[in-house]
């Protein structure tokens, strides 16, 4: 019996090791914010880790990547990251909001919780990318953007990659007003009004969409940004719309991607278009 008790210790600890929970609270969000964390297979305190952060969609919370996925240590094994999924209160848009004050998602992200993850875990501060699906896609390419010294890439699947294209859905005018009355407001905040501050950084990115997404157009514009303004950009397009089994098909191609930039290897077998 002792025997037994020992081994569904011991498989426990396994599992509370390899994934946990991290929460923070802060005048900046409107309650703690939670996030799940998966640390690779053989973590190894006297190693560091790449970083991958993944922003959760719209009216989702910190579970939604493990659930789309059908569960996210998988990931974290193969291709040897630490993963950490915070949660984006349902519809902060991962913005700091002129219009609520303890809406700061951006300050609350870059000031409080990165440092908190960096602190606890081994994370390789050369390497922590961000990626995210619809508000969470638009969310990480605007981290990137907006902080590159903190990243060294992003990626956004179904992305909504112009906001400004979408003012009456989603609820964003909670977080940037009406978009009649504050047009600055989300264009500030806008990835595509953005992409300047990365050019001639050397920094590269990868967004995917499905050619039956309502948001493919706007992929296909930010493309297009990415090209005039010499910005190296992987964008995938292929037959899917804005749904769970798409972002479970697409995910895999942006591990690979930061995997390659986390060990300087170039891309290799990605559906470039």
């Amino acid at each position: 019996m002792k025997k037994i008790i020992l081994i569904l210790l011991l498989i426990s600890m396994k599992q509370v090791f390899s994934q946990d929970l991290l929460i923070k609270d802060s005048p900046n969000i409107p309650h703690a914010d939670t996030s799940l964390v998966f640390l690779p297979g053989g973590y190894d305190e006297a190693k560091s880790y790449p970083l991958l952060i993944m922003l959760h969609g719209w009216s989702g919370n910190y579970k939604q990547w493990d659930e789309v996925t059908g569960g996210l240590k998988k990931y974290a094994d193969k291709y040897q990251f630490i993963i950490v999924c915070p949660d984006g209160f349902y519809d902060s848009w991962y913005v700091d909001s002129p219009v609520k004050l303890k809406s700061q998602f951006e300050t609350f992200f870059t000031k409080e919780l990165l440092p908190e993850v960096e602190s606890k875990y081994r994370v390789d501060r050369s390497n922590i990318f961000i990626t995210g699906l619809s508000m969470g896609g638009h969310g990480a390419m605007m981290m990137l953007l907006k902080h590159p010294d903190t990243f060294k890439s992003a990626g956004s699947t179904s992305g909504i990659l112009d906001i400004t294209e979408f003012p009456d859905r989603w609820s964003m005018l909670n977080a940037l007003g009406r978009f009649t009355e504050k047009p600055e407001n989300w264009k500030k905040n806008s990835d595509i009004f953005l992409l300047d501050k990365i050019k001639g950084l050397n920094k590269e990115v990868i967004f995917d969409c499905g050619t039956e997404d309502f948001a493919y157009n706007v992929n296909k514009r930010f493309n297009e940004k990415c090209l005039s303004l010499k910005i190296k950009a992987t964008f995938i397009s292929q037959p899917g719309n804005h749904s769970k089994q798409y972002w479970n098909k697409s995910i895999e191609n942006h591990f690979r991607f930061f995997k390659a930039l986390s060990e300087n290897k170039p891309l290799q077998g990605a559906d470039k278009r």
